[in-house]
């Protein structure tokens, strides 16, 4: 009896240091909060490769599972089906990647090039919806308009005259510089990265005996079982929501291309690539990319933004009632409150990235706290139903009964 609590108040005193130990670095963390950060920047950098390599792998793996099943039926030799499938999931790789950038870059090159060389025909237009708005009252329009009219003047003498663009050389030198060496260590981030991600779809089915051989062996069979339950609830969200809002986005990009070109609307390709891309983000995604898209079109006929406005409420319409739903399913099982809740979280301590894999992360935690509570209310012989906690009162102690 005494060995017995002599145990327990061990349990409890090793338990109380654990959590002060958890307070002092949850506290250490929001005080060193900058520093934190940029030791986070400076880790993300160095490990840029293999993350660009697991991202590709974990896109890519379902392609390279059934290639691997496909080879299986006529060769027997495993390295064999493993070097086929790794090549043929490359061959795809290049060939969207190829394709969509032989497709897209000269289009959207051709829209910018356009849209510069159309400054001064949109600074005349905007001009003359000055002259319009202040007709009657010509001071105001006299004093707004030979401020804009300098500031147009300027622009343009930046962009088209040497003088101007040589008095800011340095300036456009050492952005040049920059730019060009974020270029370089992104293709180089790159090129490594597919590298990494041939090796890891090769060695996946080993990473993950591994992984599971070290649950097992830190972990009783009980404890390790449910980790491995959870790991595959983890990758099943993910692997649902992020595959499906990628395909999902892709449908709608070509949608809203489809029709734009029915519209013959101007900057057809790019507004299409822009509605696509920023379509991954959920619920934020279509309003990022409809503004950019809005001005450039009001800039050419204020008619045709009021058409392209109407048309991508529509198509988001379809997209957030039938499209998404038909393809994402209940891959998250959160609702609309939380995924917003998730995306302004998560995008604010991550920025773009967070709000793209926000609302899976917070399905997953939902998932886990609500498991947590269940398990802890079945214990103690509670319901476990929402419904029976609504108009609740109290419970009574030793009856167990619920008092509304």
């Amino acid at each position: 009896m005494k060995e017995h609590k002599f145990y327990e108040y061990v349990c409890w005193g090793v338990t109380a240091v654990v959590v002060i130990i958890s307070c002092i670095l949850v506290a250490l963390l929001f005080l060193r909060w900058q520093t934190v950060r940029q030791a986070i920047r400076t880790v993300n950098t160095i490990l840029a490769p293999i993350t660009y390599g697991a991202i590709l792998a974990y896109l890519l793996s379902p392609v390279y599972n059934r290639l691997r099943i496909l080879l299986k039926k006529g060769v027997k030799k495993e390295s064999t089906v493993k070097a086929g499938a790794t090549v043929g999931s490359l061959i795809l790789l290049v060939a969207v990647v190829f394709g969509l950038f032989s497709m897209i870059i000269p289009e959207v090159w051709k829209s910018i090039a356009g849209i510069i060389n159309s400054i001064p025909t949109y600074a005349q237009v905007i001009s003359g919806w000055i002259e319009e708005i202040f007709a009657n009252n010509p001071d105001v329009e006299a004093a707004i308009l030979d401020n804009y009219n300098e500031a147009v003047e300027k622009l343009v003498t930046w962009l088209q005259s040497e003088t101007g663009l040589m008095a800011n050389i340095e300036k456009v030198l050492t952005g040049l510089y920059t730019g060009v060496i974020s270029i370089i260590n992104a293709v180089k981030n790159i090129l490594i990265g597919i590298i990494v991600m041939v090796y890891l779809l090769n060695i996946k089915d080993t990473l993950c005996a591994q992984g599971k051989k070290i649950i097992y062996g830190l972990f009783s069979i009980h404890v390790a079982n449910e980790i491995v339950e959870k790991l595959r609830f983890v990758h099943k969200v993910f692997g649902g929501f992020i595959i499906g809002k990628l395909v999902d986005s892709l449908i709608i990009g070509i949608i809203t291309f489809i029709w734009l070109s029915i519209l013959k609307m101007p900057y057809t390709l790019l507004i299409s690539v822009i509605i696509g891309v920023t379509n991954i983000i959920p619920f934020f995604g279509p309003f990022i990319g409809a503004i950019p898209s809005a001005i450039l079109l009001l800039l050419v006929s204020p008619k045709q933004c009021i058409w392209f406005l109407v048309s991508i409420l529509v198509i988001q319409q379809f997209d957030g009632n039938i499209l998404g739903p038909k393809i994402l399913g209940n891959s998250t099982g959160v609702s609309s409150f939380w995924v917003l809740f998730s995306i302004l979280f998560f995008g604010g301590i991550m920025g773009p990235a967070g709000m793209i894999i926000g609302v899976p992360t917070f399905a997953v935690i939902y998932r886990l706290v609500a498991e947590f509570v269940e398990k802890r209310l079945a214990a103690r012989e509670l319901s476990t139903a929402t419904e029976d906690y609504g108009d609740l009162d109290y419970i009574d102690e030793k009856k167990k009964t619920y008092i509304r």
